[in-house]
């Protein structure tokens, strides 16, 4: 059963309080079942979705097949919601049709968990750098970098994010941000503009995946990895994305007014 179908099939349902929510994902469990890894398991799922439920009330007045479809993307990449910033479900407007929807987000700690699914990568650091912190970075042939955080008191304003991947064969891939480019990009994310947005709620951790996703463009990916990236951008830039079939599709916009062409294009992909 595709996604556009397990949607279609609790259209008829009335969401309101987290009783009810609960009770649909029960009815539902199976569909989240069969989404989920084997590491991971429906009634957890479930547990963790209504939580954020109860963190977040905005989400309780969301377009019901929005929030299914959300807790299927976290559920297909085995990501955990709102566990140590694994991945996020944020309430959003949609411009079109003027309802509230929801929409997944991968988190800091999600990217980590993908890119070592890869088997290539052993470990994956990032640090951010405090305008009171001892920081030396050298660059070119032999790059090099002394950070000793400031312990002593109050480290200051961030200036400066690195990170290090190592690899299984002993390569590593270094990169790194000032804090300056990281909110350039931050003023053009539209997920931004929410109040319970992770920039908002947990900006060290978004400084930290900003980094994570400037990296993957030179490190090995697993498709989970992958589709992750391609949903962080097509949300950071105002578009929504659901994965049919392994592959990322993204829209112009999130609609359901995009709801026929969706369906037509997965059909004519699926003849080809």
């Amino acid at each position: 059963m595709s996604n556009e179908q397990l949607m279609n099939a609790i259209s008829d349902q009335k969401l309101s309080p987290i009783s009810n929510i609960k009770s649909l994902l029960e009815k539902n469990k199976s569909q989240i079942a069969n989404a989920l890894p084997a590491h991971l398991n429906a009634d957890r799922m479930i547990r963790l979705a209504c939580t954020e439920f109860s963190k977040n009330p905005s989400l309780l007045s969301c377009d019901q097949k929005s929030l299914f479809g959300a807790i299927i993307q976290s559920a297909q990449l085995g990501l955990e919601i709102g566990v140590l910033g694994q991945s996020y479900i944020l309430p959003f407007k949609n411009g079109k049709t003027g309802k509230m929807e929801c929409q997944f987000i991968p988190g800091y700690k999600g990217l980590i968990n993908l890119a070592r699914r890869s088997g290539e990568i052993t470990s994956i650091e990032t640090h951010i750098v405090y305008e009171n912190d001892e920081f030396n970075m050298t660059l070119g042939i032999d790059t090099s970098i002394i950070h000793k955080p400031f312990l002593e008191g109050d480290r200051g304003k961030p200036i400066i994010v690195y990170g290090v991947a190592k690899f299984k064969d002993g390569g590593y891939q270094f990169e790194w941000m000032t804090i300056n480019e990281v909110n350039k990009i931050r003023a053009r994310s539209k997920s931004a503009s929410s109040s319970y947005s992770p920039w908002n709620t947990d900006y060290e951790q978004m400084v930290r995946k900003t980094l994570i996703r400037r990296m993957s463009n030179y490190l090995p990916m697993s498709i989970e990895f992958q589709n992750a990236v391609q949903i962080l951008d097509a949300t950071e830039q105002g578009k929504n994305a659901i994965i049919e079939d392994g592959i990322v599709i993204t829209t112009e916009e999130s609609s359901s007014e995009n709801k026929d062409e969706m369906k037509e294009f997965l059909e004519n992909k699926k003849e080809k």
